[in-house]
């Protein structure tokens, strides 16, 4: 399986990566608060992990909904967080022009699931020379992600991997196949587990979406046992506050626990 170096991390090596933040870029002191509380966690816990907020969800669910900050500012601001703890960043792209903007500064870029097959934007990420975590579509079978890694090896870009995030499962509803790890695994490819929105209901609440925040270790412990190559985590300090996805965020307080857990369950399969 190729390996895929994100700054001095590698993802699909011995040791699993986390990627933790919160949804969005709530606002500059939130999310330098959110960095230097979780960067402290995971140093004590002897993990690796990358740092993810996004400056913009582009697919909220009601048009009301809080999306964010601007491209060029939410990367500034990664990036200062990344120079100033030493720790990996990443973010989602929405569009080729996003893309370039995002590739000067961050040190992993996010292909959102609803866009993991937009050949422009897969084009546009490669050309950046980043490493590059596509999350799989709900909409997609895990063999079928080998369309999205040919189109990036075409335009110049082996360093990826992908990130399961839950099937659509009738209306308002996902569902985590542990198979998908393994058979994503089986092609080559590292595979990280989204275990935050592998638990929403889309649309389920409305003009919001719902969720089960507390099946999200359920399904990372699961996940970890299926020998994924990391888990990613929405982290909030207060999720009930949360400006976006606050159904499904883990509260920061429960992060060193779910820690421990997961590095036992890794310890007990390796």
């Amino acid at each position: 399986m190729k390996l895929l170096r994100v700054g001095k991390l590698t993802i699909g090596g011995p040791r699993p990566v986390f990627i933790l933040g919160p949804c969005v870029i709530e606002s500059e002191k939130f999310v330098w608060k959110m960095a230097q509380e979780i960067t402290t966690i995971c140093r004590k816990e002897k993990v690796d992990f990358i740092f993810k907020a996004s400056y913009d969800k582009a697919n909220r669910t009601s048009v009301r909904s809080f999306r964010g900050v601007h491209v060029q500012e939410g990367c500034e601001i990664l990036a200062a967080i990344g120079h100033k703890l030493k720790i990996p960043v990443t973010t989602d792209v929405h569009s080729p022009s996003e893309a370039k903007i995002a590739g000067d500064k961050i040190d992993m870029l996010q292909i959102p699931a609803f866009l993991c097959r937009q050949t422009d934007l897969l084009r546009a990420a490669a050309a950046t020379h980043r490493p590059i975590n596509v999350k799989k579509g709900q909409f997609l079978a895990p063999w079928d992600v080998r369309n999205i890694a040919e189109k990036l090896m075409k335009f110049g870009n082996e360093n990826f991997c992908f990130t399961e995030r839950g099937t659509t499962f009738g209306y308002n509803n996902l569902v985590a196949d542990m198979r998908s790890l393994f058979w994503i695994r089986e092609q080559g490819f590292p595979v990280i587990f989204d275990a935050t929105h592998s638990v929403q209901k889309p649309g389920g609440g409305g003009d919001v979406t719902s969720g089960d925040v507390d099946l999200a270790p359920v399904l990372a412990r699961a996940a970890m046992a299926a020998r994924c190559d990391g888990i990613f985590m929405e982290v909030h300090e207060n999720p009930a506050r949360a400006l976006s996805d606050a159904a499904v965020q883990v509260p920061l307080k429960n992060l060193p626990k779910i820690l421990r857990m997961l590095k036992a369950v890794h310890a007990a399969v390796s």
